[in-house]
């Protein structure tokens, strides 16, 4: 599968090429960040990783690993449902039945609804791969990062918040999706397309919100060693 291709949907959007080039060239890892924070500047544009609360963070999006129904559940999916208000089940509701035409949302195919009473501003709604039974879940898990990102980039938004993507009840190991997501999300940093910075889209934060130490400690640890290695070659 190639990230770069792309084919519309109504609120769905495929990925992006990329061009690398670090502005800060390190990660930053200062006092005036919270003891398990860690951000470094690509392009002009901000990936950070914190230990904290999606429902809390205050962005122009918040990211949710969705199940296929768009009607809530457990984990994320469920935690961002109860803080959005009933309001945001009757917004997924009406993209069921009025986008999808009654259908499941499919895999890594983001949509996106008003934030209603989370601090977020929108919710984007992307389903992650299930490992042990996804024909592709590499492929499905960058392309749900991706998708999600040039949605954010449609719809003008400047700061976006993911939690970790299928690492709960989709039964993805941290220590798989960790690199998968980080080597990503650095990539659509690098170039939104047509190798443009992609502050000039107006995304300015990326941010990754790690539920554990643990969880952090990892994406930590795959975020430095992409920002060490850089692109692969012909990515």
């Amino acid at each position: 599968m190639t990230l770069s291709s792309h084919r519309r949907f109504p609120f769905i959007v495929y990925a992006v090429k990329r061009n690398h080039k670090e502005v800060s060239g390190r990660s930053l890892l200062t006092g005036s960040l919270a003891p398990h924070d860690m951000e470094t500047v690509i392009r002009g544009c901000t990936v950070r990783l914190v230990v904290g609360d999606i429902t809390q963070q205050d962005v122009d999006a918040v990211v949710n690993a969705a199940n296929r129904t768009l009607l809530g559940g457990g984990g994320v999916d469920g935690a961002i449902h109860r803080a959005a208000g009933p309001e945001l089940l009757e917004a997924c509701r009406h993209i069921r039945e009025q986008v999808l035409g009654g259908r499941y949302l499919e895999t890594a195919r983001p949509v996106i609804t008003p934030g209603f009473r989370l601090p977020a501003r929108h919710v984007i709604h992307v389903v992650g791969p299930i490992c042990g039974s996804d024909p592709d879940p590499e492929g499905n898990l960058r392309a749900a990062y991706a998708r999600s990102l040039a949605l954010a980039v449609e719809h003008r938004l400047a700061s976006v918040a993911f939690p970790s993507i299928s690492t709960g009840a989709f039964g993805c190991p941290v220590e798989w999706a960790a690199p998968v997501a980080m080597d990503t999300v650095v990539s659509f940093a690098e170039s939104a397309g047509s190798g443009e910075p992609v502050t000039a889209t107006g995304l300015q934060e990326i941010r990754m919100v790690l539920f554990s130490q643990r969880d952090y400690e990892v994406y930590q640890q795959a975020l430095q060693a992409r920002l060490t290695r850089g692109p692969k070659a012909g990515g």
